[in-house]
């Protein structure tokens, strides 16, 4: 039970449930798949005012689907985790008897081969931080999140090897924890992005000498075609699978709601399975369908690279001649292939071209890919340049920072199996307060405008089921 002051405020203490907290929240994509899963939020640690406004908005409302227990003794704002843990550290020992689950993923930037690998990033230490949150909250699970270059040795030029942070960590947290590490690849299970990741999962000792995670990772995958099935998900949804209802060339333009001088993409229904189940209940148009406004040059520009993308047989980066003849200096440019699925979201919108309009992603697009529902919508500025970049997290990099919410609900699933609940993990209830997406049957009579879906994409809706 909650000490000292330390109560959650939106639920009764008698309420069931496990409790969660998440560090490094970012704009709560773990956090939401976890919800569905069955786990309840009792913290969320983000210090980007942007994407804690984000996680705020989606995750924190009382009267919201989903909402964060929070201790009334620690203030709901963005917080950074080191001056948490010096201002508030009573309070946060205060939770250690309440907190079965410790999850989140330092900020990757620091380690990411995508980026410059510098040893001194001041980003890096934050691994640190978790490590300490871990001693004060003393959780029976820990679930960390991150890229693969987590686990890889620095090699800076002129200096001493640097070890990686992840064997660091693992060192950190064996004496007390039992711990198993994957490398996940997100369209492995229903993420239309091939978006390969590293995942720590701990399991405290407790006494215990038998071990408790020595499948994690295979019985993971073993439920991969059930979870879906039972949600109605194609197996394996491809790019164009996840946003073809989002073309402009279907749907036209309108005026931006939030952006004033800029268009966004009209919508008019879902194409098919994995849409459909994206809309996840949500009335009207998705939020953060703003259109980037590109000059006729540039235009014509993505409209090359398009077609010399197909005739190449859609390369996972356009290749260096290529980018040469374009006067493109990134080497990170790559074109969507539509019956694939898309590479992994990067944080700059520039880098990903769609696959059959001359124009880059939108934010609900980048969202889609990573499979967050339509009604999660997305705060503070859409991009952000120069300094600005070490300092602010716009919602296109919220999107590409967040752990796709459906992975993270088949890992909150998983967890779930490892500690006594009150419901069995194996057969969460049918409502709709912890399912990812509602189980909506999809029957051609409950859509009856929806085309052929064939024409679509090559994932088609199931035959109606009798019941």
């Amino acid at each position: 039970m909650p000490g000292n002051g330390a109560a959650p405020r939106h639920m009764p203490e008698s309420s069931p449930g496990l409790f969660f907290v998440d560090a490094f929240a970012g704009c709560g994509g773990l956090s939401l798949g976890l919800m569905r899963a069955g786990w309840r939020g009792l913290l969320a640690i983000e210090s980007d005012p942007f994407a804690f406004e984000t996680l705020s908005e989606n995750l924190l409302r009382p009267d919201g689907r989903f909402s964060f227990a929070w201790p009334s003794s620690i203030e709901e704002k963005a917080w950074d985790i080191r001056d948490l843990i010096s201002r508030r550290s009573t309070e946060l020992d205060d939770l250690s008897d309440q907190v079965d689950l410790l999850a989140g993923g330092p900020p990757c930037q620091g380690f990411s081969h995508a980026g410059r690998r510098d040893p001194r990033d001041s980003r890096n230490r934050l691994f640190e931080a978790y490590l300490d949150l871990v001693e004060r909250l003393q959780p029976r699970l820990v679930l960390l999140e991150n890229v693969t270059g987590f686990r890889h040795d620095f090699r800076a030029p002129g200096r001493r090897r640097v070890r990686n942070f992840a064997a660091t960590l693992e060192e950190g947290l064996r004496e007390d924890y039992e711990v198993e590490t994957a490398i996940l690849r997100a369209d492995d299970y229903g993420v239309p992005q091939a978006r390969p990741r590293f995942f720590l999962v701990g399991a405290r000792r407790e006494g215990r000498s038998e071990p408790l995670l020595q499948s994690f990772f295979a019985d993971l995958e073993s439920a991969v075609p059930d979870f879906l099935a039972e949600r109605n998900l194609p197996r394996r949804p491809t790019a164009r699978g996840a946003i073809s209802d989002l073309e402009v060339r279907r749907n036209g333009t309108v005026r931006s709601p939030d952006s004033p001088g800029f268009r966004a993409i009209r919508y008019r229904r879902p194409n098919n399975r994995y849409q459909w189940v994206m809309r996840d209940g949500h009335k009207g148009p998705p939020p953060d369908v703003r259109l980037a406004r590109h000059r006729s040059h540039i235009a014509a520009r993505l409209a090359a690279l398009i077609a010399t993308s197909r005739k190449l047989g859609h390369p996972v980066t356009i290749p260096a001649e290529v980018r040469a003849a374009h006067g493109l200096r990134k080497a990170t440019v790559r074109v969507l292939a539509s019956r694939r699925p898309a590479p992994t979201i990067t944080s700059l919108p520039d880098d990903l071209i769609h696959y059959s309009e001359r124009r880059i992603l939108t934010v609900r697009e980048t969202a889609r890919l990573q499979s967050f529902p339509d009604w999660f919508a997305f705060k503070g500025n859409y991009t952000t340049g120069g300094p600005l970049r070490r300092r602010q997290v716009p919602r296109f990099t919220q999107v590409a920072n967040a752990v796709p919410p459906l992975l993270a609900e088949q890992l909150g699933l998983r967890l779930l199996s490892l500690l006594p609940h009150p419901t069995s993990p194996s057969k969460v209830p049918d409502d709709r307060t912890t399912h990812l997406f509602y189980r909506i049957p999809v029957h051609p009579e409950v859509l009856p405008e929806l085309p052929n879906p064939r024409i679509i994409d090559s994932h088609h809706l199931p035959a109606p089921r009798r019941t």
